[in-house]
């Protein structure tokens, strides 16, 4: 589909496709959906098989595993309650996250369990939607104390030990220091999950139930959920995390039988969601039309602007850009963004082609997905090849060099 005038210039499309078909011809990655739109105009690419051995082409609406980039949807459902005054931003959890009371901090990151002293103040429920109520992700403390009784618990996805179902996790959650004070400092993925948590209890809802009735229903997110059904099972691609060393195509997840094909005991907010490239566009479009999809309001503007725009003083971020500055080798680039929202990456710096103000996140899958206000510019790029190697991230980054050389004006 050539776009000119307020969209794409029809040289840049030629060559995203280009770029894009690269990847694929490489062998390094067995297939992709690509969209891009712009002005009320739409761009998809598909490329490429769901095996990295052939099998079926991949088709526009394959579904796929989001990981991470799960977080700046399931984020929606605490906002819908901050509308209705359900929630307050300054609301202690409490009432509705008991295991979180009467918090006890570590002494330093790498201390003993035991070596604590008491929070200063309670958990609220902005610490909680800004990734800074005092556990998480920390990459640069693993072998530490505190990670390794994260990992031993469950407490986190993909890993050998199976995440329980919600309260057995904030039970085992509740047994750990937190690691710094709370509203403190950023970490990740940990607030993501407990976001569900909090949804689920204040609704009386489960995670899904409630995210299904106000987000994905109205949104058209047809196949956006936590398990795809068996019926639909042919649509989802095996998941690879090739051998760093060999670059041989491990199979990470298979569509029968895998993590994705029957409901899972925890609804992670943090990376539990499948979705497809439509799916996904719906959804950022509606942020960026100020929460109003086809002239229904999903959420208020102000909501979507919280959302959006950086949350995080310097203080509280200052170890997520030193994570990011220092550790490029590892990350393979990504994460420089600069500020951090509600459930989401906010650009507050011009660190590449993407200018000021963009929003969305990745996912550890291979999957992409951003909006700009400056340009009324979305993009989902979806593939199905894990981290273990750089090749998904560098599939991102030429996929968004060149969105952005193809604009039009």
């Amino acid at each position: 589909m050539a776009i000119g005038g307020n969209g794409f210039s029809e040289q840049g499309l030629r060559r995203l496709r280009e770029v894009l078909a690269r990847h694929v011809d490489s062998g390094k990655i067995p297939g992709l959906v690509a969209l891009v739109s712009r002005g009320g105009q739409t761009h998809v690419e598909t490329l490429g098989t769901m095996r990295h051995d052939g099998g079926a082409p991949m088709r526009r609406d394959t579904i796929f595993r989001m990981a991470s980039t799960s977080k700046p949807v399931s984020i929606a459902a605490a906002m819908v309650l901050l509308d209705e005054c359900r929630l307050r931003l300054d609301d202690v959890v409490d009432p509705w996250l008991p295991e979180l009371a009467d918090r006890q901090v570590l002494k330093s990151i790498n201390a003993e369990l035991d070596a604590i002293v008491p929070a200063r103040r309670p958990v609220t429920v902005r610490d909680v939607l800004t990734s800074t109520f005092g556990l998480g992700m920390d990459m640069t403390a693993l072998g530490t104390p505190i990670l390794n009784a994260i990992f031993e618990r469950g407490l986190t996805p993909n890993l050998p030990t199976e995440v329980p179902e919600q309260d057995e996790w904030m039970r085992r959650l509740g047994e750990l220091p937190l690691m710094h004070q709370p509203g403190e400092q950023w970490q990740y993925q940990i607030s993501s999950d407990l976001v569900g948590v909090l949804v689920s209890r204040v609704t009386g809802q489960s995670f899904e139930d409630f995210l299904r009735e106000r987000i994905f229903e109205p949104l058209g997110m047809k196949d956006t959920g936590f398990h795809v059904p068996a019926d639909q099972i042919d649509r989802l691609p095996t998941l690879y995390a090739p051998d760093p060393a060999t670059g041989e195509f491990l199979a990470w997840d298979e569509p029968e039988g895998g993590r994705w094909s029957k409901p899972p005991a925890f609804q992670g907010g943090g990376g539990g969601l499948v979705s497809t490239a439509d799916d996904y566009h719906a959804y950022f479009r509606m942020l960026l039309n100020g929460g109003v999809h086809e002239g229904r309001r999903i959420l208020s503007r102000p909501a979507v602007e919280l959302m959006t725009t950086n949350r995080l003083t310097p203080e509280q971020n200052a170890a997520r850009t030193a994570l990011a500055r220092n550790a490029v080798h590892i990350s393979f680039g990504q994460g420089q963004q600069g500020g951090w929202g509600l459930g989401m990456a906010v650009r507050t710096y011009r660190g590449d082609y993407a200018p000021i103000g963009q929003f969305g996140w990745d996912g550890g899958s291979g999957t992409s997905a951003y909006a700009d206000p400056a340009n009324q510019l979305t993009g989902i790029l979806l593939c199905q090849l894990g981290y273990s190697v750089p090749n998904p991230a560098h599939l991102m980054s030429d996929f968004w060099t060149t969105v952005y050389q193809a604009l039009e004006d």
